[in-house]
């Protein structure tokens, strides 16, 4: 299966980001097509029948999102989610550095089958090339007249991991600490400022254009049924060729492998972790998977964003499994005490392991913690962090029981010490 290129299709261009070259490659004429042409409800219906799933991780229905927001409601907003900092995610900063307008058009589309005045693009904050492409765009936009009423806010982000999280988000607008907030209610009724509130990715928001532009039956013949679509995938790692190839759903994982020039001289496959770092990965008996939302469920993994991290057989599964929890413990925002302890016991049993210390009785531990840490954690930054090391245990156990033979006393339960003695003050 060729790469099929749609929103890729000008980022080899060096004056891509310029509005004169975007309009005269084709850009901006969704909105004539759109924007008074056809009512809202319409271009939400248009999106919902495309099948166009988010972009962005959950994949869940777009146009179903949309549908959400009340109609009635006085105020709105939308919010892009251009806080890309998922282990080996770069999908939307080749956007929104390569072809920021293509972003604007999208949020002006979404905005408009919503009915917001007011949009906010919170970009990751040391994304600095970025941020200023897309504040000239939005100057451009303007002075073009293509905005109309609509607003964009250019915000950027606050250099944490949990802000990609879409309440977690949504606080850090507010100029609050990035934590997630309980839902229900959904930002789709209660949002940004308390307001109903539509939250999309980058790559969502510009498969929209594309949609409007060429119609939903051309959508609906790239991919499958309920995978319909082109998708960025992005793979890094150990692999010739790292980068992003857009290919249409459902492409098999060794394809997109071989279309980044395959493994490196002398090397074999071993694992990856398709969606970004928080899935359960895959080994060599899944190579000719589909790389689709579905397929990867029905595997027990995930499509997420896909992020495809390729490891090949000198990759040390403990020492990936001990730096992704250590990601983890870095980035937890600490609200809830699963996610805040169970990261960091997971890290020190790891660098027991690593160390030569470990003992038989940590890899059950390990597996107790992570299902706590899924089970009972306050938003999904713990329940992604507990697979990709409980799937690397499953596939590699005899790699971390190596490690735990060095100990002459493995097969004893040691004592384990306070992180943080207590000190008493008489």
């Amino acid at each position: 299966m060729p790469e099929m290129r749609v929103l890729t299709a000008h980022i080899d261009d060096p004056d891509q980001s310029n509005i004169e070259t975007y309009i005269k490659n084709g850009g901006y004429q969704s909105l004539k097509k759109a924007v008074g042409v056809i009512q809202p409800a319409e271009l939400i219906e248009m999106v919902k029948q495309s099948g166009l799933r988010g972009r962005g991780g959950a994949g869940f229905v777009t146009g179903t999102k949309w549908s959400f927001v009340p109609q009635d409601a006085p105020v709105k907003y939308l919010v892009c989610n251009a806080d890309e900092s998922e282990p080996g995610t770069f999908k939307d900063r080749l956007l929104i550095e390569r072809d920021p307008h293509q972003i604007i058009e999208g949020i002006i589309l979404a905005s408009y089958a919503i009915g917001s005045e007011k949009a906010f693009i919170y970009c990751r904050g040391e994304f600095y090339e970025g941020l200023a492409k897309l504040k000239r765009a939005v100057k451009q936009a303007k002075e073009k007249g293509f905005l109309g009423k609509l607003d964009i806010v250019v915000h950027p982000g606050a250099g944490a991991y949990i802000a990609g999280e879409e309440t977690a988000q949504l606080n850090s607008l507010e100029g609050y600490r990035a934590t997630p907030r309980l839902k229900p209610p959904f930002p789709a009724v209660v949002g940004l400022y308390g307001k109903p509130t539509v939250i999309n990715n980058v790559e969502t928001l510009c498969n929209v254009v594309h949609i409007v532009n060429h119609g939903v039956e051309w959508f609906l013949k790239m991919g499958k049924p309920k995978n319909t679509g082109t998708k960025i995938f992005q793979i890094s790692g150990q692999i010739a060729k790292p980068g992003c190839y857009e290919f249409a759903l459902g492409v098999p994982l060794i394809e997109v492998i071989d279309t980044a020039g395959g493994m490196l001289p002398g090397r074999k496959f071993k694992a990856c972790y398709p969606g970004g770092s928080s899935c359960n990965l895959l080994d060599d008996r899944d190579l000719n998977i589909a790389m689709d939302f579905d397929a990867l469920a029905a595997r027990k993994s995930a499509l997420g964003t896909a992020s495809i991290i390729v490891m090949d057989d000198t990759a040390d599964m403990v020492k990936v499994a001990h730096r992704l929890m250590q990601f983890y413990q870095n980035e937890s925002c600490g609200k809830c005490t699963p996610c805040r302890e169970g990261t960091r016991w997971v890290v020190q049993i790891l660098a027991r392991i690593e160390s030569g210390k470990g003992t038989f009785g940590d890899l059950e531990t390990i597996e107790r913690v992570c299902k706590n840490m899924e089970e009972n954690s306050f938003c999904p930054l713990a329940v992604g962090a507990a697979p990709p090391i409980l799937s690397a245990i499953y596939h590699f156990k005899g790699e971390f029981e190596a490690y735990i033979r060095r100990n002459p006393h493995a097969e004893k339960h040691p004592k384990m010490k306070l992180a943080y003695p207590y000190q008493f003050v008489v």
